[in-house]
C-alpha cells in the first residue's frame, strides 16, 4: 500500500482510513527534520499548501496547482511573499528556488505533464534529474513517493503488478492476492509515477511501460479484466546519458515520452552559491553551525568546473576526469569537510579539510583519474598558490588525496 501525503494540511483528514499512514505523515509533517529525507510535499507542505490558497490561474483538473503555480514552486516566487491561512492564524512565506538551470525545460516539462504524453529527464549523473521529478509530482499529484527505482534485477511484475502467493494458493487471484506496482497504484489513483535511471532496466522489461502509456489500460488476465487509467496518470523516467548502450530503449518506447535534457550548471556564481546553499541546508538538518568562507566554496567550485571541462581559467588545457564531476559532488565534498571541521578541528572550514575529502568524489574506481588530479595539482594549483594563500594552503594539503 502507498502512502499519500501532501494534498493540503486541511485534507490529511481525508486518509484516516489509512491510519498508520495517516499518524505517519501526520508526524512526517511536524518533525519532518527528524528524518533523512522528508518527501518533497512533506518537506515544502507550507510552500505548496500557500501556492494553492492564492492560486487563480487555469489548471487541468488532475492538477494539484496550476501549471503557473507549479513553475513557481520550482523556480520560487523572486521575493514575492504568499499570505496563507493555517486554521484561524494567517501567515506568510516566500517561495524558495529549488531548481537552478533553464527555465524555460520546466515550462516545457510542465506543459508535457498537461498533457498525456511521459516526460524523459535525460543528463549526466549530479544534474538533479531526480530531485526535479520529486518537484514535480510532489506539486501536480501530492505524492512523490511513488516510484520505480530501475536496476538490472527490476522484472515486468515490478511494472505491473504481482502476487501475495500465500493468499493466491487459498483464495486464488482476488483483489486481496494482488499486490500492486507504482504503475498500477498511478493508474488506479490518476496520479505521475516516477521510474527511476530507466536504461538500467533490461530492454524487455522497459517495453511493458509501451501498452501501458499507449493505451492507458493494464490487463490482468488472471482475473478476467482490466485497470483503465484515471486522469492524471502518468509517467516521468530519468535515464543516465552515461548509461546510454546499456540497456538502450526501443524507439517504440521513445515515442512515448518528451525528451528534455538536464545539463550541468556552467556558471560558476552559480554553482558557487548552489554548493553553499545546500550544504548550510543539511547543516541546519543536523543542527550544525560552522563558519564558511565564501573564498573556499568558489575555490571548490573552481576545482570541480576546470576537472570537469578540462579547461583552466586561463584557457590551460587539461586532461578531463573519467569520473563524474557534478554539482552534487562538489555538495557531498563540501558537506564532509565542514563536519570533518566540525568533529575534529575549531569549526571553522579551511581548504585543508577541502583536500582531505575531495578524493573519495573524484577518485573512484578509474586509477587514471590519480595522475589527471596529480597534473591538474602541479600545473595548475601550484602556480596559483604563489599568489594566493587560499590556493597556497589547499597545494600544501595535497598529502591528503595522494
Amino acid at each position: 500500500m502507498m502512502i499519500y501525503y501532501g494534498k493540503g494540511l486541511e485534507e490529511y483528514e481525508k486518509y484516516k482510513k489509512f491510519k498508520k499512514y495517516y499518524k505517519l505523515g501526520a508526524k512526517m509533517a511536524e518533525k519532518n527534520i527528524e528524518i533523512i529525507k522528508p518527501p518533497m510535499e512533506i518537506l515544502y507542505r507550507e510552500e505548496l499548501e500557500a501556492l494553492k490558497q492564492n492560486d487563480n490561474y487555469p489548471k487541468p483538473s488532475f492538477f494539484n496547482i496550476s501549471p503557473k503555480m507549479v513553475k513557481i514552486f520550482i523556480l520560487g516566487s523572486d521575493g514575492k511573499k504568499f499570505k496563507y491561512k493555517v486554521g484561524k492564524k494567517e501567515k506568510e512565506i516566500e517561495i524558495e528556488k529549488k531548481y537552478y538551470g533553464n527555465d524555460s525545460l520546466i515550462e516545457r516539462a510542465i506543459i508535457t505533464l498537461t498533457g498525456n504524453r511521459g516526460l524523459m529527464l535525460i543528463g549526466e549523473p549530479g544534474t538533479a534529474k531526480t530531485m526535479l521529478s520529486e518537484l514535480l509530482t510532489a506539486a501536480i499529484s501530492g505524492n512523490s513517493t511513488n516510484t520505480i527505482q530501475g536496476t538490472a534485477g527490476v522484472t515486468d511484475n515490478s511494472i505491473k503488478y504481482s502476487w501475495n502467493y500465500s493468499i493466491l494458493l487459498s483464495k486464488g487471484p482476488t483483489e486481496e492476492a494482488l499486490i500492486p506496482s507504482p504503475i498500477y497504484e498511478g493508474m488506479k489513483n490518476g496520479i505521475i509515477t516516477r521510474f527511476e535511471e530507466i536504461t538500467r532496466v533490461p530492454s524487455e522489461v522497459q517495453d511493458t511501460l509501451i501498452s501501458v502509456m499507449s493505451d492507458k489500460v493494464l490487463n490482468i488476465p488472471e482475473m478476467d479484466r482490466a485497470l483503465f487509467a484515471q486522469k492524471g496518470f502518468n509517467v516521468i523516467a530519468t535515464a543516465n546519458s552515461r548509461d546510454r548502450g546499456v540497456n538502450e530503449m526501443s524507439s517504440a518506447l521513445k515515442r512515448r515520452f518528451n525528451f528534455e535534457t538536464v545539463k550541468p550548471i556552467d556558471n560558476l556564481k552559480l554553482e558557487s552559491l548552489i554548493i553553499k546553499k545546500e550544504t548550510e541546508k543539511l547543516l541546519k538538518y543536523n543542527d550544525i553551525k560552522v563558519d564558511i568562507d565564501d573564498n573556499i566554496i568558489e575555490m571548490l567550485a573552481i576545482t570541480f568546473s576546470e576537472l570537469r571541462t578540462g579547461v583552466g581559467q586561463k584557457g590551460e588545457v587539461l586532461e578531463k576526469m573519467n569520473t563524474t564531476i557534478s554539482t552534487a559532488e562538489a555538495i557531498s565534498v563540501c558537506y564532509s569537510a565542514v563536519l570533518d571541521s566540525h568533529y575534529y578541528s575549531d569549526g571553522v572550514l579551511t581548504p585543508t579539510h577541502i583536500a582531505r575529502n575531495i578524493s573519495g568524489s573524484l577518485i573512484k574506481d578509474n586509477y587514471d583519474d590519480i595522475s589527471i588530479l596529480k597534473s591538474y595539482f602541479n600545473k595548475i594549483i601550484k602556480n596559483r598558490s604563489k599568489k594566493s594563500p587560499l590556493w597556497e594552503s589547499f597545494y600544501s594539503s595535497r598529502k591528503y588525496i595522494f
